[in-house]
């Protein structure tokens, strides 16, 4: 049985712990918080590109780009998000379990012999898939970018990964991210950034478009070779920004648990604490009443 210095010293050890997790939960909050008004203001942003996609294909124009052109797929890029720090429960976990989907079916896709390149985004992440690198499945990391990166690195990266796409280094490139949804709920989520698919960029398109007349000038074709790059940047900030406020999400969950553990661990020391006191002033008095007695 536990000492009461022994129980006194586990009660401090524990309450310390909790004011720790409460601190670093009211920390991740507020970074969680700033994330997600970044991905509000965002939104203008992309809502006037997608404005001027939405004009452009409701016309009858025949569009061309090497950003929309589909090619046999010999070699894959994924881009896997993750984090820099720990304490953030199962985020990394998660994102390695998709990340072997992904590349199972990749693999059934185009066939065993493809080449796939996983550029990893986030020191736990770059650290998991280091031990999956071997044949035709190789880890490339890219210095610059960490879940730190400034919007003019985001944008550089963009730009590498673009060029590497048009100069058939790579035939495909795929995003594997946490998409942030509230504090208690983040998707795990595979889209393809390359090639960007036509479908895809006119299902959203808004239909009050097709109501409003327009001139291109110098010409239609010119203007969407123009917004596409700046439809691909956008969806890169929004995609590293979704995916660092669903690590401060994940972060602010697994401190909210670890803060209720700690208190309730905290309140079972202290009752046992309580108890084992309790105790001993009895087994004192006794003591001295038995000594009395014997006088």
């Amino acid at each position: 049985m536990a000492t009461l210095r022994e129980l006194k010293g586990r009660i401090g050890s524990v309450a310390s712990t909790e004011k720790t997790t409460s601190a670093m939960k009211m920390i991740s909050s507020a970074k969680m918080h700033k994330a997600t008004g970044m991905l509000q203001r965002l939104k203008p942003y992309r809502g006037i590109v997608h404005n001027v996609l939405s004009h452009l294909l409701v016309t009858d124009v025949e569009f061309s780009s090497p950003l929309i052109d589909s090619r046999e797929v010999k070699s894959v890029v994924v881009v896997a998000y993750g984090s820099d720090d720990g304490l953030c429960g199962a985020f990394n976990v998660n994102i390695f379990k998709k990340l072997l989907i992904a590349i199972d079916d990749l693999r059934k896709q185009y066939g065993k012999d493809v080449k796939i390149t996983i550029i990893p985004v986030g020191k736990k992440i770059a650290k998991a898939v280091s031990k999956i690198a071997a044949g035709n499945l190789k880890v490339e990391n890219v210095e610059y970018m960490n879940t730190r990166s400034t919007q003019e690195q985001i944008t550089d990266f963009t730009e590498l990964l673009r060029s590497r796409f048009v100069d058939h280094v790579y035939d495909r490139v795929d995003l594997a991210y946490m998409r942030y949804v509230s504090t208690s709920r983040q998707v795990m989520t595979q889209e393809q950034l390359l090639p960007l698919s036509a479908e895809a960029l006119a299902k959203d398109v808004d239909p009050k478009a097709a109501c409003s007349p327009c001139i291109f000038e110098p010409d239609a074709n010119s203007i969407f070779n123009s917004v596409l790059p700046l439809h691909l940047r956008a969806t890169m900030q929004e995609i590293f920004i979704s995916s660092t406020a669903s690590e401060q999400a994940s972060r602010v969950m697994a401190m909210q648990t670890a803060s209720d553990n700690a208190a309730e661990l905290l309140e079972e020391l202290n009752l046992e604490y309580n108890k084992l006191r309790q105790q001993s002033i009895t087994t004192e008095l006794l003591d001295i009443l038995g000594g009395q007695v014997e006088r």
